[in-house]
């Protein structure tokens, strides 16, 4: 097994001090309306937002921020327009990613999760060139930038980290045995392959979300009695 690979799954493993396991993403809400109850419904909701919702814009958009992050950490030492520029680029991926989000829990979720990412990556000698708040997905990339992952890798890990997480919730709150939970992720292993692919040559901006759903979810957790998550 090749050292990228090991970084790889370093970066996507549940255990990443990044505090994941504490969101659900309105799954939470979903399984409390009675509309998500067994693991056919949760492989249908995975497999939504892998095809149409915002986490395909935010795993398309890798692709750019990386090469902004590594214009700004080139020009960053020498300052000047060229340092402004780049840094002005990652600024505004960063803030067109979270805009996409509509819930307020969500959005602190990505600024938590993402300062969570930089201050681990900090401690363990990958700081960005100048100090900078970013969201979840700016940070992911940052982070496959200095650990010198590919490209396709990134993107790839970006959506198996997302959809483990969202399974590691569906078994503690539909709930799923841990087998049906191993059951589905493999079964969704030949989507991520695919997305990851196409993802990583389209162009963001031409992409839309279809998650109106998901929002809706996402919102309505705020307004739930009782919440195991935090999201």
């Amino acid at each position: 097994m090749s050292e990228a690979v090991l970084r790889l799954l370093q970066l996507a493993s549940p255990a990443l001090p990044v505090g994941g396991f504490g969101y659900s993403e309105g799954l939470e809400f979903l399984v409390q309306t009675g509309r998500l109850a067994d693991v056919a419904a949760a492989g249908e909701w995975l497999e939504a937002e892998l095809q149409r919702g915002c986490l395909a814009i935010e795993a398309a958009a890798l692709r750019p921020l990386r090469n902004a992050l590594r214009q700004w950490r080139t020009a960053a030492a020498e300052g000047g327009p060229a340092r402004d520029e780049a840094l002005a680029a990652v600024r505004r991926w960063d803030g067109w990613l979270l805009a996409q989000r509509e819930a307020p829990e969500l959005r602190a979720q990505f600024r938590q999760m993402g300062g969570s990412l930089l201050r681990l990556l900090q401690d363990l000698g990958f700081p960005l060139p100048e100090r900078l708040d970013l969201a979840w997905p700016a940070a992911w990339a940052w982070a496959g930038l200095a650990l010198d992952l590919e490209p396709l890798a990134v993107v790839e890990g970006y959506l198996y980290a997302w959809t483990a997480g969202q399974i590691s919730a569906a078994v503690r709150l539909v709930p799923l045995g841990p087998t049906e939970g191993q059951r589905l992720q493999l079964r969704l292993a030949p989507l991520l392959a695919r997305r990851a692919r196409e993802l990583l040559a389209t162009e963001p901006a031409s992409l839309h979300s279809g998650g109106v759903g998901a929002s809706l979810a996402q919102l309505g957790h705020g307004e739930l009695y009782s919440r195991l998550f935090r999201s």
